[in-house]
């Protein structure tokens, strides 16, 4: 694609998993890490980070030229998605090759400017829309987002395994929700089970790239368009973003050089 030079597709298996959550603060991260990223929502049915990025309602990206458009900054990256360009209280009632259209559209008329690392918000499933980017651009790998429990890990299978039909190289596994940690008492406990990121990992010969809290906090701050790596960027949950935005560019190095085996350091 021009104007960016490499493409990270973030994906679940199913939704309620906080896949866009764990998007818009790995892009911040890649960003704090030095590069220039781009954040695209490919969720055309429920677009979400115009929300998370503090972008509100009615702001319309700048036109350029006749038909394409420059996306929108916000905490210094730069972003695009269906809710910039409609209304996003209306459903979007269409069929699968109008979505599959929509998300070529976001790609084709985009207008990035020198992006280091684009992030794909994809949505949940293996539908049109991983099909259409897959066939239409060179991704350079995949992170797959789960919580530990056995039902997501089943649907988490489903996104690896789609991703390796179509020679997407798989960087590893996000697990979200690893853990809930009293506010009042410090207690803790795995509400959605334990280990489960780490076993799938292993199944699929990948990497687990890091294991997030389930956080009020984090939620607040997504919800408010302020997102932890930027509300708390000196906080644990912010460090472990950005460890994982270099296990990214390590394993994105490692395809170019290599091929497909990844290997992280610790």
């Amino acid at each position: 694609m021009e104007g960016v030079k490499h493409i990270v597709a973030v994906a679940s298996g199913k939704g309620g998993v906080g896949k866009s959550t764990v998007t818009v603060n790995l892009a911040l991260a890649m960003a704090a890490e030095g590069y220039r990223v781009g954040l695209l929502d490919a969720d055309i049915y429920g677009p979400s980070q115009a929300q998370m990025l503090g972008i509100g309602e009615g702001v319309r990206p700048n036109q350029v030229g006749e038909n394409r458009f420059a996306p929108l900054n916000a905490h210094g990256i730069q972003a695009m998605s269906m809710a910039f360009l409609v209304d996003i209280t209306e459903p979007m009632v269409w069929r699968g090759p109008m979505v599959a259209g929509a998300f070529q559209q976001l790609l084709n008329q985009t207008v990035w400017d020198d992006v280091d690392y684009l992030f794909i918000d994809m949505p949940p499933g293996t539908g049109d829309i991983q099909l259409t980017l897959a066939q239409k651009v060179e991704v350079d790998g995949a992170v797959i987002v789960t919580t530990p429990q056995d039902i997501a890990l089943l649907d988490a299978r489903k996104g690896i395994e789609m991703f390796r039909k179509v020679n997407v190289p798989v960087l590893g596994i996000v697990e979200n929700m690893s853990l809930h940690v009293c506010s009042e008492c410090g207690h803790q406990e795995p509400i959605f089970g334990a280990g489960g990121g780490a076993r799938i990992a292993k199944q699929y010969d990948t990497t687990l790239l890091g294991q997030l809290p389930l956080s009020l906090g984090i939620r607040e701050q997504a919800d408010g368009g302020q997102p932890t790596v930027v509300a708390e960027p000196e906080g644990d949950v912010a460090q472990t973003f950005r460890k994982v935005a270099r296990y990214v560019v390590e394993g994105v190095t490692s395809q170019q050089a290599e091929g497909p085996s990844i290997s992280f350091g610790d």
